[in-house]
């Protein structure tokens, strides 16, 4: 079976369809993501001289950091963009297998006592976040192996779908969720499996099944692990024990309760001289309400939504299923990353000690997700013009004897085709 997948993904890549002429990439893309990374900096800015404070260090020590990160995010991105797509389908084994050895190193090395979980790879005085990578690699690895079952039309194959599918979800887990508790992180993960699955055309009845599977998984991480119990609890009565096991949760809700409509505004947060734990990381998005309020967490929102319409419509004018796919993907990380993230902070969903997407604090997380971008710029130099609203007659046949392809994203690649809407 290895084999016969190998030579067919070499045939695939032989016969890579032609991707169109090149012109300008997604500008709004560059301007969304430069936003979103300057609110990131203006709030580790502000709070800065507390985490300093708390620290023991220099009063611009965290935003220096903060600016390291991104330049070396934009150097991601840079690289990213410019590489051509077909080496990202030729070498994600390289990137993958990178992934999977720097989390398995993350397991090995020697933990920081502040930080217990074996989630960084620390050598020396570099250290970086090994899950980052992994998400980074599995969207490349997914979407190459979706798109040759697409091409190939096997997506009803259940040997060839869902039982990988399944495997690579169990191996993940028993890494990210089990070895290096990172429970967090590998939601997400699951999230980029299922949203691109479900977007390849996979039947319903293997989403289902996939599902099944990751709920009885959930349990068993949560029953067996007695901490993750107790997280449940808290979620479900956070006010029960605010000195305890609930304190985190309780001081996110007063930070996000304290800001009001417009926010306590720059350099005065309260909450951030050490009561709320993480302030810089897991419970920015706490703060940032603090600071800027509803009317600011409204906005933060709104940047959120137009990087996800512009993804989306990079994903409605590609060329071919595995540039569709990394775009899927890339939209599921940030998104479910960001609403447990959110979520957490407002009371709404268990703490996960998961990072807010652009803005907090931490150079892993800002240069994967820079470059991840840096690969949907890439994309959109080689969109169409043109959205398709209106399909062709061989289209519409292929969809009715395919319920499944029905729900891949309207729009898709077609110059033959008539169309409703234009640029």
């Amino acid at each position: 079976m290895y084999q016969e997948r190998k030579s067919l993904h070499r045939a695939y890549l032989k016969d890579e369809p032609e991707l169109g002429r090149r012109h300008k990439g997604d500008r709004w893309l560059l301007i969304i993501c430069a936003l979103l990374l300057t609110i990131g900096l203006t709030v580790i800015y502000s709070i800065g001289p507390a985490l300093s404070a708390i620290n023991n260090v220099s009063s611009t020590y965290y935003t220096f950091k903060q600016l390291l990160a991104i330049g070396l995010s934009v150097v991601g991105f840079i690289i990213a963009a410019t590489v051509p797509l077909k080496y990202w389908k030729i070498h994600y084994k390289w990137i993958l297998g990178l992934a999977i050895f720097a989390t398995l190193l993350a397991v090995v090395l020697p933990v920081n006592p502040q930080y217990p979980a074996h989630r960084w790879v620390r050598l020396g005085g570099f250290s970086f976040q090994s899950v980052e990578l992994l998400k980074f690699g599995i969207i490349i690895w997914f979407a190459s192996f979706l798109a040759v079952v697409i091409k190939n039309n096997q997506m009803k194959e259940f040997d060839k779908t869902a039982k990988p599918i399944l495997i690579a979800i169990v191996v993940i887990g028993a890494l990210v969720a089990a070895i290096q508790s990172d429970l967090g992180s590998m939601a997400v993960i699951v999230a980029i499996f299922v949203s691109m699955a479900f977007i390849a055309g996979l039947p319903m009845k293997r989403v289902a099944l996939i599902g099944v599977a990751i709920v009885i998984g959930v349990i068993l991480m949560i029953s067996i692990f007695p901490y993750r119990r107790a997280r449940l609890e808290t979620y479900l009565h956070p006010q029960a024990n605010c000195q305890a096991s609930g304190y985190q949760v309780c001081q996110a809700l007063i930070a996000v309760g304290s800001g009001g409509f417009f926010g306590l505004g720059l350099g005065k947060s309260v909450q951030a001289y050490g009561y709320t734990p993480e302030a810089g990381n897991d419970s920015i998005f706490a703060i940032f309400a603090e600071t800027f309020g509803f009317f600011g967490c409204s906005l933060l929102l709104f940047f959120y939504m137009a990087l996800f319409s512009r993804l989306k419509d990079i994903a409605e004018r590609t060329s071919d299923d595995f540039s569709r796919l990394v775009i899927v993907g890339i939209i599921a990380w940030i998104a479910v990353q960001a609403s447990i993230n959110i979520g957490a902070m407002i009371g709404i969903l268990p703490l996960k000690g998961i990072t807010l997407p652009f803005i907090s604090y931490g150079g892993t997380s800002v240069v994967f997700v820079s470059s991840l971008i840096g690969v949907a710029f890439q994309i959109s130099r080689y969109t169409s013009y043109q959205k398709i609203g209106i399909r062709t007659e061989a289209d519409r046949s292929k969809n009715n004897e395919d319920i499944s392809s029905r729900r891949r994203i309207g729009g898709t690649y077609n110059p033959g085709a008539r169309s409703s809407f234009r640029d």
